[in-house]
């Protein structure tokens, strides 16, 4: 017996869902006001001080303030209501927005590393830095590890990947600007073939990053199902329901943050059909309060006690 209701959604789940819009679209633009500031000081001033590194940071926190706004857009429409076209609603939406965010760091890793490949060939044209560049890039390295900490907070209270991996984003930013800020010292140390160097251990730092987030989106849209510990409490929750006897067959997949789950429960034999509707009602209702579920569809499986004669016809009323 196939069972899916629709829950009835309740004024707290709604508010829940509209803050947790509100504070992801909050902490996105925070980001989008420090990558602006940080796109414009970088470049400028790797352009005057004549730092490759910095200006490879800057094209990183530019890179950041296009992941700011793709995070924007992916978080506007992930939130969209269940469709003809998308009947289990728009979560997926973060899942590409992931994808195109990992991609987007990979090409500019790679941009990166051409770019210092370029530069490390012809050492002569490497030129001594100003020393502006190391006070900007010590400047950029505050402002950024300021800022993953502040969207990983936030990230992990709304329990949104798509943040996660845009606060990690900054968090390699911040990474980023430590190397850049170290290769300049060495430059004007006398070291100048050091600032390339930097540039490209930023250039490789971004494209380990960018394919990180690409391979876990890609297993995402392919309904990878969520880690065992999660499964587990799942089941446990089933099994605390009355009435459930066991359960197996428990799959689950990734839509977007949320979980979609498939089930088998037994369910006492000599109970009517109503009564195994209702356990299992009461099963998906707990499941989805207490875990992250968007969804739990339910098989319930007669299951024959040992201790009683089923060769005798239930006895009713």
């Amino acid at each position: 017996m196939i069972h899916q209701d629709i829950p009835d959604d309740t004024e707290e789940t709604l508010s829940t869902q509209v803050e947790r819009t509100r504070a992801a679209a909050r902490s996105t633009w925070v980001s989008v006001g420090v990558n602006l500031l940080l796109t414009a000081g970088q470049i400028s001033a790797g352009v005057f001080s004549k730092s490759q590194g910095l200006i490879a940071d800057g094209i990183h926190s530019l890179s950041d303030l296009i992941a700011d706004f793709v995070v924007l857009v992916a978080n506007h429409h992930s939130q969209k209501d269940a469709d003809d076209d998308h009947p289990y609603g728009h979560q997926r939406f973060e899942n590409a927005a992931s994808l195109a965010l990992g991609i987007l760091l990979l090409a500019v890793g790679v941009g990166m590393l051409w770019s210092a490949a370029g530069k490390l060939q012809d050492p002569q044209t490497i030129a001594v830095v100003h020393p502006l560049a190391l006070w900007v890039a010590l400047a950029a390295l505050a402002a950024k590890e300021l800022l993953f900490r502040y969207m990983l907070a936030v990230a992990k209270r709304l329990r949104s990947s798509m943040l996660v991996a845009n606060a990690w984003h900054a968090r390699s930013d911040a990474a980023s600007s430590l190397v850049v800020a170290l290769g300049i010292i060495g430059n004007l140390a006398g070291y100048p073939i050091l600032d390339p160097i930097a540039a490209a251990i930023v250039g490789f730092m971004v494209s380990k990053m960018g394919w990180s987030f690409t391979w876990d989106a890609l297993n995402d849209l392919m309904d990878r199902a969520v880690d065992d510990a999660e499964v587990q409490a799942i089941r446990v929750t089933l099994v605390q329901t009355p009435g459930v006897s066991s359960v197996h067959d428990l799959r689950t997949r990734k839509m977007g943050d949320m979980i979609v789950v498939d089930a088998h429960l037994e369910v006492d034999a000599t109970l009517s059909v109503e009564q195994g509707h209702d356990i299992a009602v009461m099963a998906r209702k707990r499941v989805m309060q207490h875990h992250r579920v968007l969804n739990l569809m339910t098989h319930v499986d007669p299951y024959k006690r040992p201790d009683l004669d089923h060769d005798k016809p239930p006895r009713h009323g």
